[in-house]
């Protein structure tokens, strides 16, 4: 079992894999948080309306989930960022 990056509890990875079930083909093994640590918000994706993990130097919610982001920079070569009015490089 890995600690949390945040806080350095323990991962439970079965409280974690529930929560995480709203964000498409994500699982346990993506994040290095504990339940307590990550925040995910359903409904939230602009593409999908799927649920968004906010990552943790994020205060805002993010508009695209992870899955969204990802097929965006695999079909257009451009990463959209985590939100609709920013592009990452």
């Amino acid at each position: 079992m890995k600690p949390c990056q945040n806080c350095q509890a323990v991962i439970d990875e079965y409280i974690l894999d529930k929560q995480l079930e709203p964000l498409r083909e994500l699982t346990v093994d993506d994040f290095n948080v504990c339940s307590d640590c990550a925040t995910v918000v359903p409904d939230a994706c602009v593409e999908c309306g799927g649920a968004v993990y906010v990552p943790r130097s994020l205060t805002g919610t993010p508009d695209y989930c992870p899955a969204c982001r990802s097929e965006s920079i695999e079909r257009t070569g451009n990463d959209p960022g985590w939100h609709l009015d920013t592009v990452s490089s």
